[in-house]
Order: structure tokens, then C-alpha cells, then sequence
């Protein structure tokens, strides 16, 4: 990627003040809450599908929220790919919103997410044979991959937003083939209990 700051700078020099409200705000503190943000979402979750009961009401449409959920981690990857497309051609603009499309599906799917495990708890996988591992494998690696997803992308979204193109451009280096990969196994693991689930 031959993007220049002098580019990156002008750029945002353009946009619309409320674009631009995080220029003057203190990284430092940012990243703190971001971090404390990021560990609570975490928690949150763990309690939400390892140790919080079903609700005891059933809803005929959360079984199909599962569905949405995949539907969102695709959205969320075909944004991403299109995004890196935009800014490896310098298309800043389009780079970001792209950007910001994904993290509004991605956002959208972690309220799906929520949503859908409150109603039905954890899912187990019943599967056997060679696709049992490969299965867990990838769950696993997906669910470490995904403890990263909130602080890096909203870390990278702090510096693009607050006019640190260099920074963000070495947060961004990690957070896009994290946030990829995450979105990705997210489909393959609703496919794989799906179908051999």
C-alpha cells in the first residue's frame, strides 16, 4: 500500500466536522475504555452463553436469527475485502464506508447474537467423526480470534477518526486479518452445525 499521510491528512481534512469529533481526544484514555469496554462485552458474553439459563418464554423467530447472524458475518467479510480493495487504490472515501459498513453489520450481528443466545443458550455440536475436530478447531480459534475483534477494531476507528493515519495503519495491519477471519468461521461454523450438527 503506497498511501502517503500527506494524502491520508488531506483527506480528512475534508470531511464534515462531526466526522472529525475525535481529533482532539486524549488516545491514551480512549484505549483505556476501549479496553474496559472490550473486557465487560467479553464477560458479558461468557456469562451470557456458558452460565445464564434459556429464557424460559419461547420465540417462534429467534430460531431463525441464527440464519441472520450468518447473513451478517457475510456482509461484514464482503465489506471488509471491498474495503481493502478501495484503500490498497487509495480510494479513502469509499475506503471508508466500507469500513463502516462493516462494522455496522458486524454490530448488528452481535445484537442478533444477543438476542438469539438469551432465547437458546449454548448450541452443542453433535457431530462425529473427522468433522468433529475440524469443527472445534475451528470454533475454538474463531472464539479466541473474536476476544480480539473489539478492542482492535474500534482502536483502528479511534485513529482513522481522529486523524492518526500512521497508527491506525499498524492497528489496522492486525485488525483486518483478525476481523476477516472471525466473520469468515462465523459462517462456516452456522454451515457446519447446519449440516452435521
Amino acid at each position: 500500500m503506497n498511501t502517503s499521510l500527506d494524502d491520508h491528512s488531506s483527506f480528512f481534512d475534508s470531511l464534515p466536522t462531526s466526522v472529525r469529533a475525535l481529533e482532539g481526544i486524549d488516545a491514551r484514555k480512549a484505549i483505556g475504555l476501549i479496553l474496559a469496554v472490550s473486557a465487560a462485552a467479553l464477560l458479558f458474553l461468557v456469562w451470557l452463553i456458558y452460565f445464564k439459563a434459556p429464557a424460559a418464554t419461547q420465540v417462534a423467530w429467534v430460531s431463525n436469527l441464527s440464519a441472520v447472524n450468518a447473513a451478517l458475518n457475510t456482509l461484514s467479510t464482503v465489506f471488509l475485502l471491498l474495503g481493502f480493495r478501495e484503500i490498497r487504490a487509495r480510494n479513502f472515501a469509499k475506503h471508508m464506508r466500507f469500513m463502516i459498513s462493516a462494522f455496522i453489520t458486524s454490530t448488528l450481528f452481535l445484537v442478533s447474537y444477543i438476542v438469539y443466545h438469551h432465547f437458546v443458550g449454548d448450541t452443542p455440536f453433535t457431530g462425529q467423526g473427522f468433522i468433529r475436530p475440524v469443527y472445534f478447531f475451528i470454533l475454538i480459534s474463531h472464539i479466541v480470534l473474536s476476544i480480539f475483534v473489539v478492542p482492535l477494531v474500534l482502536s483502528s476507528f479511534l485513529f482513522a477518526f481522529s486523524g492518526k493515519f500512521s497508527t491506525h495503519r499498524k492497528v489496522s495491519k492486525w485488525t483486518f486479518p483478525i476481523w476477516l477471519y472471525v466473520s469468515i468461521t462465523g459462517v462456516m461454523v452456522f454451515f457446519m452445525l447446519k449440516f452435521f450438527g
